[in-house]
């Protein structure tokens, strides 16, 4: 699940980590008021930055300067309702501008393979991390945190020195320990601060002096750890995800569309993967990954017929069951009374072994549907059929 910056950063805070304050607005009117208040704070400029889940927002405008209440209002007019890559942008980050120095990039990830936090820095910050992995890999440093110790103060000394972050050590070492302690508190698969900034400050004598601060973060939680961090997710910005994802979560249906054809309906992961792959193999392409679990009843079973049609491009739906905890007659009523309910027609192969199965297939015949005895069968005759309709 991935969040917005306003609360990436408060997930930073939480940690300690040295984050400039910032204000989140709806509207122009609320983006002045909150220019106006860091303005009566010290601030020469402020930064209008769009709050939307992808990347490039300033290179599409999204990311600007005002140096008056007015111009933040004017600018945060003209952000706020821009498209960015197909998001509407809806509301705006308002801080200080900050007087950089030096930016730098730092990432904690989970790096599955190693079973371990990968930490990963650079001297270039301010860029997109896989540009400077594609055209300078040897600027990019890593180190992997202990999995039972995590980042020992020598890693991160020893990270913050390649990165040229002698000069800020101390500060250098707390925030890449921060990451580390960040990602363990919220079970989350990246915290990126992109840029780390060396900001100019003025204190109260009036001299400057420079810091090291997060001036931007990026946060992806772990959708499968949700359960034990009921506060995060809050933080889901429905505004921003595919409707037909959001009433799958909510069904407890697994689904993650895909680019093909052919409509998929499986019971488990593994079986649902394998089914993929047969179509492929048989020259389909797939136009979904769906698995209705274990136990699935029939309304469920309507309900995950009802998110592959959903689709414009699915022209063939395969079923592949195996009745298991999961009743084959359950769902094959499911398939029975979603046909009823569905607006086009789409032909339909149904493969259903295991539990109930003869009952299932006698159901399935009088309905008239069209089944097959072996996996490979049903995948041959899916992608015959979206050959069919495509004809």
């Amino acid at each position: 699940m991935k969040i917005q910056e306003a609360d990436a950063k408060g997930l930073l805070l939480e940690q300690g980590l040295p984050v400039p304050g910032w204000e989140v607005a709806r509207t122009a009117a609320d983006a002045r008021a909150a220019a106006e208040r860091a303005f009566e704070s010290g601030a020469s400029a402020v930064v209008i930055k769009a709050q939307v889940l992808v990347g490039g927002r300033g290179k599409a405008g999204g990311v600007k300067l005002a140096g008056s209440a007015d111009e933040a209002e004017r600018v945060a007019g003209a952000i706020l309702g821009m498209d960015i890559k197909g998001i509407t942008v809806r509301k705006v980050l308002v801080a200080a501008a900050a007087d950089i120095a030096k930016e730098f990039y730092l990432s904690a990830v989970l790096d599955r393979a190693a079973r371990r936090i990968l930490l990963m820095g650079s001297a270039e910050g301010g860029v997109e991390i896989e540009q400077v992995a594609a055209e300078r890999p040897e600027a990019i440093v890593t180190v992997h945190a202990d999995p039972l110790l995590g980042l020992r103060d020598w890693q991160a000394r020893e990270l913050a020195f390649r990165m040229g972050l002698g000069t800020h050590l101390k500060a250098a070492v707390g925030i890449a320990k921060g990451l580390v302690a960040t990602m363990l508190a919220n079970d989350a698969d990246l915290v990126e601060i992109n840029p780390l900034a060396i900001v100019r400050e003025r204190d109260a004598s009036g001299s400057i002096g420079e810091q090291l601060v997060c001036l931007d973060a990026k946060v992806t939680l772990d959708d499968s750890a949700l359960p034990r961090h009921p506060g995060l997710e809050a933080l889901r910005d429905l505004d921003e995800e595919d409707p037909t994802d959001i009433e799958a979560r909510r069904a407890g249906i697994s689904f993650i569309k895909l680019d093909g054809t052919i409509g998929c309906m499986v019971n488990g992961a593994g079986l649902a993967m394998t089914t993929m792959d047969l179509v492929k193999r048989a020259g389909g392409e797939p136009a979904n990954f769906l698995d209705i679990g274990g136990g699935a009843r029939s309304d469920k079973v309507a309900e995950a017929m009802r998110l592959i049609l959903a689709d414009p491009k699915v022209d063939a739906i395969l079923v592949n069951i195996f009745g298991g905890i999961t009743r084959g007659d359950e769902v094959a009523r499911g398939l029975i009374e979603a046909r009823r309910q569905q607006t086009r027609d789409v032909p339909m192969i149904v493969r259903i072994v295991g539990t109930n199965a003869d009952e299932a297939g006698r159901l399935l015949r009088e309905a008239r549907f069209e089944t097959a005895e072996s996996l490979d069968d049903a995948a041959a005759k899916a992608v015959a059929a979206s050959r069919g309709a495509a004809a």
